[in-house]
């Protein structure tokens, strides 16, 4: 298993920028002409390979109008096209679906899967009509980016320990050194990407290589749900990285203040521009409405978020050798409107990077990950499978009147949806709904009548009030 590591660079000369930022946008024509000439259905779709692109620009004299050196020019195709490669497998993505909705006739979706796997779907009026539909001609944004080969740089260490990178730059034989911020050196193909004057040097490592790796995984089975206020809660009702909720919320509170004075400002600068006061309205775009201090506090809040969330997963698989989890690549939407400053804050939540967490560190310790189906399982109560309401924090039981904390009555729901033998992972959320009404009904109807007989009255007292509030 391959994972990125990113390098940065330490005080750059902005001459050198510069020139960087010359070769990756001359690099941003090359990846343009790939999209337009090839990210077609008839390119990648057809078998067409970077190879094939490379041979037909040399014999064409095609790589001679962008003024790079041979092997920079080269690395870009690979790399776009294998970004073509990916947008088509996303489109697959959504024809494998269509193709489950139009048949249950196993031997025409095997017919149907193998040609679409097999990029032979153009001779089917029916995948090649969803092909075009899901497959949209892409465009070329990235300008810039610049891709080194593995043996096209080199690294070294100065006298005062610091690592210097230094890759091909426009003209051939001189290289351009990049001061780094770290005394590791990245190995492997690089993928230098230009940000506010800043040069990030991304490269991939083994996992195994890490110290993270080598720590040994627990032997217990845990349920985890994710949350706002933590980033996990198992079904031990042990709360992992609980300081990510107020890292969230404050920074999406500075962004709700800087972002009104911003708005304050360039309207400020707008109304001069109107009267004719160019050189003001200038001087407050360049000196207050830059980007490169928002684009830092931007980078190091995420670096933030990353390690809490991350931290927590590896808290979980300490314990767990198996971890139950929702599948977090599922859309969730919503009925309830909510007021603008939840909004807010939930738009900055990190579903994303919680699932990419849970993946990569189970993979890397050795650990399973089991995915399930998580519909209601915040919503019905873990002792008796009724649905019940939740306020906050907090889930009450309408039936047996216990008051649980809500995410750690989640994380026991989604721990027993892994042996749900009716529950699978893509049913439907109104099936599962109402595969859990059928249940409510049938264990109510074999309740006895409900009095005041002395035996139901010692049934009820086995159940604590509405008042009582159980971590179990």
């Amino acid at each position: 298993m391959k994972v990125t590591r990113i390098a940065y660079s330490a005080r750059l000369n902005p001459g050198k920028y510069a020139a960087l930022v010359e070769q990756a946008r001359r690099l941003g024509r090359v990846r343009s002409e790939v999209w337009q000439r090839y990210g077609s259905i008839l390119a990648v779709g057809s078998g067409l390979r970077d190879r094939q692109v490379r041979d037909r620009w040399l014999a064409d004299g095609i790589h001679a109008l962008f003024g790079v050196l041979a092997n920079a020019w080269k690395e870009t195709v690979r790399d776009a096209m294998a970004d073509i490669g990916a947008n088509m497998e996303a489109a697959k993505v959504e024809v494998r679906r269509a193709i489950s909705r139009r048949t249950n006739d196993p031997a025409e979706r095997k017919r149907m899967f193998t040609a679409l796997q097999a990029d032979q779907w153009a001779s089917d009026p029916f995948l090649a009509r969803q092909m075009r539909k899901h497959w949209k001609r892409g465009r070329n944004r990235t300008h810039d980016q610049i891709v080194v080969r593995a043996d096209k740089y080199n690294t070294a260490v100065d006298g005062r320990g610091r690592l210097w990178l230094a890759i091909p730059g426009l003209e051939p034989r001189k290289m351009v050194r990049i001061p780094l911020s770290t005394t590791v050196a990245p190995t492997g193909t690089l993928r230098l990407i230009l940000r506010s004057g800043r040069v990030e040097v991304h490269y991939q490592i083994d996992a195994a290589q890490m110290r993270s790796s080598q720590r040994p995984c627990g032997d217990r089975r845990l349920g985890v749900d994710k949350g706002y206020t933590e980033a996990l809660t198992d079904s031990d009702g042990q709360p992992h990285g609980a300081g990510l909720g107020v890292l969230l919320s404050s920074e999406s509170d500075r962004l709700k203040e800087r972002n009104r004075r911003r708005a304050k400002l360039r309207s400020i600068a707008n109304n001069a521009a109107l009267r004719g006061d160019h050189a003001k309205a200038h001087r407050i775009k360049v000196n207050n409405l830059g980007t490169v201090k928002r684009d830092r506090q931007a980078a190091r809040h995420r670096a933030r978020v990353r390690t809490e969330i991350f931290t927590a997963v590896h808290e979980v698989v300490d314990e767990a050798g198996t971890v139950i989890a929702e599948d977090l690549t599922k859309r969730f939407t919503g009925r309830k409107k909510l007021p603008k400053n939840i909004n807010r804050r939930l738009a900055a939540w990190t579903k994303g990077v919680t699932a990419e967490a849970l993946k990569s560190v189970s993979e890397r310790r050795g650990s399973a990950l089991v995915p399930v189906n998580a519909a209601y399982t915040s919503q019905t109560c873990h002792r008796c499978g009724r649905f019940g309401r939740r306020s906050g924090d907090r889930f009450r039981c309408t039936c047996c009147g216990v008051v649980w904390q809500a995410d750690v009555n989640a994380a026991i729901n989604i721990l027993h949806r892994a042996g749900d033998p009716d529950i699978a992972l893509h049913t439907p959320h109104h099936k599962v709904k109402q595969i859990l009404q059928d249940r409510t009904d049938r264990h109510r109807t074999r309740l006895p009548v409900q009095d005041s007989s002395p035996a139901t009255a010692g049934r009820r007292a086995n159940y604590p009030n509405g008042s009582a509030t159980s971590n179990e």
